[in-house]
């Protein structure tokens, strides 16, 4: 009988957590691999501003996720910070993006040696604009998915599930096809 037990409280956990992750807003259905990257002016930890149009002429692995210190946050951003010389070697501009403050982005970064900007998009209509916005466990938050901008500005690569230990070298794998193309 306590396994029946367990499984139904299993299973009412796992409704719980999949309610929970219900989307925030609209969104952007102009978002399509091959169109227009959706512009935006965000500060990082430092305080300096960053826009896309800053990284015009090289890639931009732009990623988007719930919440600094987090354990999934945490993996993904050290798997990208142990692979920042490959991503440089391919010309690609790391940006992490939440809806963390600028303040939260610092301490994180600091704590493990983070060596791109972490932007804050604290009214989230950086987010809303690339469809990641939602709420998880009462929070809004951004979702964890990835953009790969290619250097003309538009999205040359969507990423809409994550797996935070295996991400950094998924995107490098895909960096290097995609740069060879013609």
């Amino acid at each position: 009988m306590n396994r029946y037990i367990t499984i139904f409280l299993l299973s009412l956990v796992a409704i719980a957590i999949a309610l929970t992750f219900t989307s925030v807003g609209v969104a952007n259905e102009e978002i399509t691999v091959g169109g227009p990257a959706p512009e935006f002016e965000l500060t990082d930890q430092n305080g300096q501003l960053h826009s896309l149009e800053d990284y015009r002429d090289q890639w931009v692995v732009l990623y988007f996720y719930p919440k600094d210190g987090t354990p999934g946050c945490t993996t993904e951003a050290c798997e990208f910070r142990d692979n920042i010389f490959a991503f440089r070697d391919l010309n690609a501009q790391i940006l992490g993006v939440s809806l963390d403050d600028a303040e939260s982005h610092k301490a994180f970064a600091e704590k493990h040696g983070l060596p791109f900007p972490l932007l804050a998009d604290v009214d989230g209509e950086t987010s809303t604009a690339y469809g990641v916005k939602t709420r998880m466990f009462g929070m809004t938050v951004a979702k964890r998915q990835t953009f790969i901008v290619d250097p003309n500005g538009n999205i040359a690569k969507h990423y809409e599930k994550v797996n935070p230990n295996q991400h950094s070298a998924q995107i490098l794998a895909d960096l290097k096809e995609l740069s060879a193309a013609p």
